[in-house]
């Protein structure tokens, strides 16, 4: 039995986008408990030279988004990046979701071969649908995800392996 392209790639990046979002209510919710101002946590970073957790969900989010995009060969939506509360980065998580959503197994499947050119500041990349998806997306979207989690971890908020995998 062989996993579509639509399989490997929207419930996958939907199922990650979800549990960021419990992940970021409960970061929230320990802010407010520990009357911790908001911004100390969505600004907070594992590193000076790594980026804070607002940037690591922008770019977890763009990646999802622009996924989708490129491999049903349509424009992504732009975000501009301004989103730094945790109502906004919510919003944002779903916004991205919504967009997921509107994509059809008939979009997606048969794009393993499909040409797809990053535009990267070293240069450009020139992927398969299939190398763009597993070997760049998924473990792009996932590191930032890991990050973002360890971020609000290393700062107190109580998470656990189950709220990264989520329920299923």
């Amino acid at each position: 039995m062989s996993i579509s392209m639509y399989q490997a790639s929207m419930p996958v990046l939907v199922r990650g986008l979800t549990n960021l979002q419990n992940i970021i209510g409960k970061a929230q919710a320990h802010a407010a408990e520990k009357q911790i101002d908001p911004s100390v946590l969505t600004g907070a970073r594992l590193f000076p030279d790594m980026l804070p957790l607002a940037r690591q969900i922008h770019i977890a989010t763009d990646t999802a988004k622009g996924c989708a995009a490129r491999l049903a060969g349509v424009e992504a939506p732009k975000f501009e990046d301004v989103e730094v509360t945790f109502d906004e980065l919510h919003g944002r998580i779903q916004k991205t979701i919504d967009y997921l959503n509107t994509f059809k197994p008939e979009q997606i499947d048969g794009t393993e071969a499909r040409s797809i050119t990053l535009k990267m500041r070293s240069g450009p990349i020139e992927f398969t649908g299939q190398s763009y998806l597993l070997g760049f997306v998924l473990p792009n979207f996932f590191f930032h995800i890991t990050t973002a989690y360890d971020i609000l971890r290393h700062n107190g908020v109580e998470l656990g392996k189950l709220d990264y995998l989520g329920s299923r």
